[in-house]
């Protein structure tokens, strides 16, 4: 297994440690996160500063794998299958947890799992007829601004929540939108190819 490999696997381990420090109810086991309070507003459990921190190592090996596997030509068929599986298990698993708890609206991950089931089916069937499609720029730019949105989510919004900006809210419903966007963008650019009959 070489490096980038590596790091998406350890992306993916990463992955799944912030979704258990999430999902456990950790009071039920006897283990409490401490809560405080910011300038007598905002209520912070720092279990998810710690998902956070996660989430932004995380986030980063994301861009690092793919890096050093294009600078020192290691891509793989294996590494794209895993950076794929990694990239839905962080960002996805996420979301699905953040709806679940109240943070973001239940359309997001609704949104961002359809679409993402979509595209890969229309990079599926376009690699069976011989074209490969690859991450498109509004696409790139998409999964940028939720990384981002979903760390200052983590972080409750500081410090934009003290001067009631909702950032990390503008950043996740403008992913979502990217998201639609960079969608009909693949199967347009794909339409002719996908229509061709079978010979």
């Amino acid at each position: 297994m070489n490096l980038p490999n590596k790091i998406t696997m350890g992306r993916i381990f990463l992955s799944i440690c912030t979704l258990v420090l999430l999902i456990v109810p950790w009071y039920q086991l006897g283990i409490q996160f401490p809560i405080f309070t910011m300038m007598g507003r905002v209520v912070i459990d720092s279990k998810y500063l710690v998902a956070g921190v996660f989430f932004i190592i995380a986030s980063i090996t994301d861009f690092l794998d793919g890096y050093i596997a294009r600078s020192e030509n290691l891509i793989t068929d294996s590494g794209k299958v895993l950076d794929a599986i990694a990239d839905k298990v962080l960002v996805n698993g996420i979301l699905i947890i953040l709806a679940y708890q109240g943070f973001i609206s239940i359309l997001v991950p609704i949104v961002i799992i359809v679409r993402d089931t979509i595209v890969d089916a229309i990079k599926m069937a376009s690699g069976n007829k011989g074209k490969v499609v690859g991450a498109s720029t509004m696409g790139k730019v998409k999964t940028v601004c939720m990384m981002i949105g979903i760390s200052f989510m983590l972080f409750y919004n500081l410090p934009f929540e003290l001067l009631h900006v909702p950032v990390a809210d503008i950043l996740i419903i403008f992913a979502c939108v990217l998201s639609v966007a960079s969608g009909c963008q693949y199967y347009f650019d794909a339409k002719n190819l996908l229509c061709q009959e079978e010979k």
